[in-house]
């Protein structure tokens, strides 16, 4: 019988109706489980806050006792969650052998301009590490932002991902800027 790794990680995602103190309750129901937060993303869309979080455990328990733990939490807030394990060669950090990039897109607000920029992406084997939008401008004249870091791949340059959307960029009359990123280690 082959041994099942311990399992250490959990993925957590809350979302609901934004209001103050839902992180800190989140964090409180973590923390008296003595769970460390590895990774964390949070955001606000349209009134509804959305949060991520990887958790880790020095000693394992069942995710089960995770969810008892956050659902009361959860519930009086309005919130829904969502708690996913994660095995060990799940969490390891990803480096990229290529550039790391920024592509900015904007123009007039239209359907489809995050489908067709990141299927032309996509098409070229270019990895999205994260992605923002938002709709800027007039009622009478809104602009569409997006906003993308991505992971290149090895052999492929800034340069070649801005001319590899040059074509989209006339079609769907934005402007599209590409401009490579140094990492930062922490």
């Amino acid at each position: 019988m082959t041994q099942q790794p311990e399992i250490l990680h959990y993925a957590v995602s809350v979302v609901g109706k934004d209001r103050p103190g839902i992180v800190a309750g989140v964090t409180e129901g973590l923390f008296n489980l003595g769970c460390n937060i590895a990774d964390s993303s949070c955001t606000m869309l349209a009134g509804e806050f959305a949060m991520i979080l990887i958790v880790s455990l020095k000693s394992p328990f069942s995710k089960t006792r995770l969810i008892d733990e956050l659902k009361p939490v959860c519930a009086k807030m309005g919130m829904t969650l969502g708690v996913r394990t994660l095995h060990q060669d799940e969490v390891a950090r990803q480096e990229s052998d290529g550039e790391i990039c920024m592509i900015s897109v904007y123009g007039a607000d239209q359907p489809g301009i995050v489908y067709r920029v990141t299927r032309e992406l996509a098409a070229c084997n270019v990895n999205i590490t994260d992605l923002n939008t938002k709709l800027i401008g007039t009622p009478e004249e809104p602009v569409y932002v997006m906003m993308l870091e991505v992971a290149l791949p090895e052999g492929q340059n800034a340069e070649g991902v801005e001319q590899l959307l040059a074509d989209l960029k006339s079609e769907l009359k934005v402007e599209i800027g590409v401009r490579v990123v140094t990492p930062v280690a922490f």
